[in-house]
């Protein structure tokens, strides 16, 4: 059987059409190429940002220590809780030049920090001075912020959520406010105490529409809190020699040291792990 045969023109129109064809299959292949480049470097950007700032940055770190017994410490709740969150909380006593927020790590640098959580407010008139700067920060290099009022336990509790209000707006993302109590009243009794405390979180919870999380230490917690606050999230501060925070009660945040050492902050800090991995913060977060 003899080919179809075609006239020059014919022949000259339907290279044409394919040449037109592999340049056009070749323009949309290039096309998505392009548009899972820009996706991978925007999904990867804080993680590159976070690697380059690791190790090409200008920022002079200052040698910090800890004693053995305290960097063991450390060592053995970071090696026991892989699988979970970590961060960091600060407040005035940092100074703004101390903190390069673009790569802050612990563990040798092998561990980066996703939250942060600040002091914004103290009783029923002070803030802190560096809140409204380290929020800011802390928005620009996407940590997961929080922030807390330091509840002081003879003042009221209504002026004392009203001071928190009036300097902290959380958005969506944040984590709910923070209510840090750790101080026993001189002129209330524990039960008055309580009462008040549960006027600040119903205040506030009216508000934001979520429960405040409450941090304390664990035997303030044990000795006046406990069955008070249980449908609560509870942040506790423990440093002791501990495989977790409490023997006997569910905890969501743990502050394990009052002496962390992170790269990327000229100073000691407090260091907190979440109970559990980062999608599960962030669906602690508000909405």
């Amino acid at each position: 059987m003899t080919g179809k045969k075609y006239t020059k023109k014919t022949a000259k129109s339907i290279h044409k059409t394919r040449r037109k064809n592999y340049f056009f299959r070749r323009k949309i292949l290039l096309g998505i190429l392009i548009i899972a480049l820009i996706g991978t470097g925007l999904y990867l950007k804080q993680s590159i940002s976070y690697y380059y700032a690791l190790y090409f940055n200008k920022f002079s770190h200052k040698k910090l220590h800890n004693n053995e017994t305290e960097t063991l410490r450390i060592q053995k709740i970071l090696s026991n809780n892989l699988d979970k969150t970590y961060g960091f909380d600060i407040s005035h006593y940092q100074n703004k030049e101390d903190i390069s927020w673009d790569s802050l790590s612990i563990g040798n640098k092998t561990i980066p920090l996703e939250f942060v959580v600040m002091r914004a407010t103290m009783g029923n008139r002070s803030a802190d001075k560096h809140f409204d700067e380290f929020w800011q920060q802390a928005q620009k290099h996407k940590l997961i912020r929080g922030a807390y009022h330091f509840y002081r336990a003879d003042e009221d509790p209504i002026i004392q959520a009203n001071n928190f209000l009036e300097n902290v707006k959380l958005e969506s993302g944040d984590l709910p406010p923070i209510l840090d109590i750790e101080k026993i009243p001189r002129r209330k009794s524990n039960k008055k105490l309580v009462e008040d405390l549960k006027i600040w979180c119903k205040i506030v919870e009216e508000t934001y529409g979520e429960k405040p999380i409450i941090y304390t230490y664990y035997h303030y917690y044990k000795d006046f809190l406990k069955g008070e606050f249980d449908d609560y999230p509870l942040w506790l501060a423990n440093y002791n020699d501990v495989p977790t925070p409490s023997p006997d009660d569910d905890w969501d945040f743990w502050q394990f040291s009052e002496n962390g050492i992170v790269y990327g902050i000229n100073t000691k800090v407090d260091l907190d792990v979440y109970n559990g991995g980062l999608w599960s913060l962030k669906s602690l977060t508000i909405d």
